[in-house]
This record gives structure tokens, C-alpha cells and sequence, in this order.
């Protein structure tokens, strides 16, 4: 669910949210619940990473009621859709990631298929987590090569990637009314993901997922950015 931007922390506004949730299961006996949560656990960076932080507290709110399996995510590859018109107007890919760190991205139909799984098979018990870490880690310069190459005929020019200062996504969110807890919330995240958040899981054939970023640009990004209408260096190559 979308966060509160109102409230003073992302801890307070995950647990605020979820307890409601978490009541209503054990009041009605829910014997197993999986939760789309994120990596960091365990790590040193866990209870100072924002929104994750904020995660993490909802995880323990249901384990605490039932069975429980947080489905630990890195960054979304659907993510990109938000930059679909910088890309379109200006082939920019910006972040805050250093331009070539790679990380962990995953599709979010993997993580869905991840959880129909685990609720059709209630076989397993008590608390852990399933990290889902997509079939290879990326850096941003890796994804404006695929972008550059997905989306070539669109944008008449190759996708450039730009790294951003973590503390401009934090005043972005006041700038939508955040308040000051929320949007620092959001500035410590993109830094603690710099720092190695999303690396404290090894990569095995059990925490691979399948759809591969290209696969999900195609599918995906390739027909929002048609539906753009024609960039203006594809113009200028056709007229």
C-alpha cells in the first residue's frame, strides 16, 4: 500500500498501516501470509535504510501473528516506467546509484509468481524471508545499454544514464508534501542501497527470477514510450 507521506517516519507509518491487517489475522486464525517486503535484514545498514526500515517493521507485526514469508526485494524494474518521459524527451536514465555498481532488480510479475506459489504450497512454517534478486545484478550504465538498444527506433539516439544526489529525492518528496521524517526516509534509503543493502543475499538458482530487464523493457517500457508519440531526434531522422 502507499505510504503515509504524512507521518513522521516510515516505521510508524508501516506499523500504523499494517496493524489493522495484522489484528484481522489473528483474530480470524490466518494460518499463512506472504508479504512483499525488502532486503536488508540482518545487514548494519537494516535499521537505517528509511523505507525499508519501514518494511522490515511490518514483517515483524505478522510474524507475529501467523506464518509469514517476506518476499525480500531489490529495486523494481517497473520502476523505469516513471522515467518513461525523460526517456522519451531527453533518453536520460536518472538515479541515485553510482553509474556502474551493479545491484539486484526484479520484475514485479516474478514477485507475484513468488507469492501464488507460496500460497498454494502451505506447507512451510514459521517466519523467514525469500529473497528475489531477478537473473543478474545491473548497474545503471547496463541499463541504458538495454534501454539504448530496446528502445533505439523510438528515440533516434542511445539512452544516456546520470546519477543523482540521494538528498534531491528527499527534498522531491517534501516537495509533495512529505514531511520532513518521510522525506528523509527517502534519502537514507538510496544511501544505504549505495552502501551495499541489497548485497548482504548470495545469488543462487533459488533466489533467481526469470524475466530478464531487456524482457521486461520490451514487453513493458517499449509501448509506453510509443504511445509517446515520436521523440524529437526520431523526428528529425525521419524528416
Amino acid at each position: 500500500m502507499p505510504p503515509d507521506l504524512t507521518a513522521p517516519d516510515p516505521v510508524t507509518a508501516s506499523r500504523d498501516a499494517s496493524r489493522p491487517g495484522a489484528e484481522a489475522v489473528a483474530t480470524h486464525g490466518v494460518g499463512h501470509v506472504v508479504g512483499v517486503s525488502a532486503l536488508g535484514r540482518g545487514t548494519p545498514l537494516a535499521h537505517r535504510a528509511g523505507h525499508v526500515t519501514g518494511s522490515l517493521a511490518m514483517d515483524d507485526l505478522f510474524a507475529a501473528t501467523s506464518h509469514y514469508r517476506a518476499l525480500a526485494n531489490p529495486t523494481f524494474m517497473d520502476n523505469t516506467l516513471r522515467a518513461a518521459g525523460a526517456l522519451h524527451d531527453t533518453a536520460t536514465l536518472t538515479s541515485t546509484t553510482a553509474p556502474d555498481h551493479r545491484l539486484p532488480l526484479v520484475a514485479t510479475r516474478d514477485i507475484a509468481d513468488a507469492a501464488a506459489h507460496l500460497l498454494l504450497d502451505r506447507s512451510w512454517s514459521g517466519f523467514a524471508e525469500t529473497p528475489l534478486l531477478g537473473p543478474e545484478d545491473l548497474s545503471g550504465n547496463d541499463m541504458a545499454a538495454v534501454l539504448s538498444d530496446v528502445l533505439a527506433d523510438l528515440l533516434g539516439r542511445p539512452v544516456r544514464y546520470t546519477q543523482t544526489d540521494p538528498e534531491l529525492a528527499g527534498r522531491a518528496m517534501l516537495d509533495h508534501g512529505a514531511s520532513p521524517g518521510m522525506a528523509r526516509a527517502m534519502a537514507d534509503m538510496a544511501t544505504a542501497k549505495n552502501e551495499g543493502l541489497d548485497e548482504g543475499v548470495t545469488r543462487t538458482p533459488a533466489t533467481t527470477t526469470p524475466t530478464t530487464y531487456r524482457d521486461w523493457c520490451t514487453e513493458n517500457l517499449r509501448p509506453v514510450i510509443a504511445a509517446l508519440g515520436p521523440a524529437r531526434d526520431a523526428r528529425q531522422e525521419t524528416a
